[in-house]
């Protein structure tokens, strides 16, 4: 599936804003599933200074700063990406197990166990803990196909927790997410990777876009689509999974990367420090997912 994606972000503030400096996550990246063939950011006020490039992570990144007063910056990312499922013909049933995944995780010297052991690691929004890691025990039986027992802990996630935009902010912890079973994509995305990585399993945090459909018989409104975040979870000799815990799914042609991380703090779509700009500034996101 081809998409076009437009994505803005708009802030309005009460006091002039003297200059600021800003770092966007806004252009998807490229990886076995998809490539990212077009973009492009355009920024008002005009920048200053603007460079792009790779991060640590492989990301596009882009660096931008503005030394004009101003009261209303826009950022807007325009790309073309083609998206392709993955694992279409997945059967979860089948595959490593869970104990051989931590025992090859344990002892193997490949690389490309090497590289994923350091999404086993805390980070600065994700720590493993006894909590998260008792909550996804039961999935996680010894005997059991280790790609199904993430399955089995993502339907959990979907099932016992509620979604509630008002439950919890970006600095909400996990154990507050795990008590009260409420948040959004992002708690969800976090609690997971938090779950798999007290078990000794590597997990990404992934930001990026999905698709939303309209109801039948009605047209898609503009700017109804949303910035979304799942998972990426490594099986050795297998690879990378995705699974999108706020959806019960394995992801596929309608989840768009952007960027992965250890959590949300690497890959926030827009971050940067301000001078200026007085109180309680109006912040406005619009997303368009549209299929070409």
């Amino acid at each position: 599936m081809r998409y076009r994606i437009r994505h803005t972000t708009e802030y309005k503030y009460s006091a002039r804003v003297a200059n600021c400096y800003n770092l966007a996550y806004m252009v998807p990246r490229s990886s076995l599933r998809q490539t990212c063939d077009k973009n492009s950011i355009s920024i008002s006020p005009q920048p200053a200074f603007s460079n792009r490039q790779e991060d640590y992570f492989g990301n596009i990144s882009h660096h931008f700063e503005i030394q004009q007063p101003h009261k209303n910056l826009v950022i807007t990312a325009e790309s073309e990406v083609d998206v392709n499922p993955q694992h279409s013909s997945l059967n979860m049933d089948f595959g490593i197990t869970c104990a051989e995944a931590k025992q090859i995780l344990a002892k193997s010297k490949s690389l490309d166990v090497l590289l994923a052991r350091e999404y086993m690691l805390d980070s600065s929004m994700v720590r493993a803990s006894d909590e998260l890691r008792e909550y996804a025990a039961p999935s996680f039986t010894d005997d059991r196909p280790f790609v199904s027992a993430v399955a089995d802990l993502t339907k959990r996630i979907f099932t016992e927790f509620t979604y509630s935009p008002e439950a919890t902010t970006i600095a909400t912890p996990l154990s507050e997410v795990l008590q009260t079973r409420k948040g959004v994509c992002q708690d969800f995305a976090h609690l997971q990777v938090g779950c798999l990585r007290s078990l000794g399993f590597p997990a990404k945090y992934v930001s990026g876009y999905i698709e939303t459909l309209p109801a039948p018989g009605t047209e898609k409104l503009v700017g109804t689509d949303a910035t979304h975040a799942w998972i990426s979870v490594y099986s050795p000799t297998e690879g990378w999974f995705e699974f999108d815990p706020t959806n019960d799914q394995i992801c596929g042609e309608q989840h768009i990367i952007t960027a992965w991380g250890r959590d949300y703090f690497d890959v926030t779509p827009l971050r940067g420090v301000i001078f200026g700009g007085g109180d309680n500034p109006i912040l406005n996101v619009s997303v368009d997912v549209a299929r070409i």
